[in-house]
């Protein structure tokens, strides 16, 4: 790799990483939905499928942020730390699903 590829890649920080692992989490967020109809039905479950519905979202946000910081301009820096900041909550967001399904499903 040269000098040039290295400064751009340093560039790039995160977002980079970020743009595919978020819209690979929307796919784990609508497989999540998708099992946790296995459960029986009630408020609860209600519950977490809303979550998991903004949680993908949520995502889908933090995808695009990424994409922004990655295109030429000036508010690059900002872009990403908001995408970063998403994609986290996003993955609380996303664990504090799974667990709640974890108790609902039995």
């Amino acid at each position: 790799m040269t000098p040039a590829d290295e400064a751009k890649a340093r560039e790039r920080g995160l977002s980079a990483h970020i743009l595919p692992t978020s819209a690979t989490m929307i796919g784990v967020c609508m497989t999540v939905l998708s099992i946790g109809h296995l459960g029986p039905r009630g408020e609860l479950r209600v519950l977490v499928d809303k979550l998991l519905a903004i949680d993908a979202l949520l995502f889908l946000v933090s995808a695009v942020l990424s994409f922004m910081s990655l295109r030429p301009g000036h508010a690059r820096q900002r872009y990403e730390w908001w995408g970063e900041l998403v994609f986290i909550c996003s993955l609380a967001m996303l664990a504090l699903g799974a667990v709640v399904l974890a108790f609902l499903v039995s």
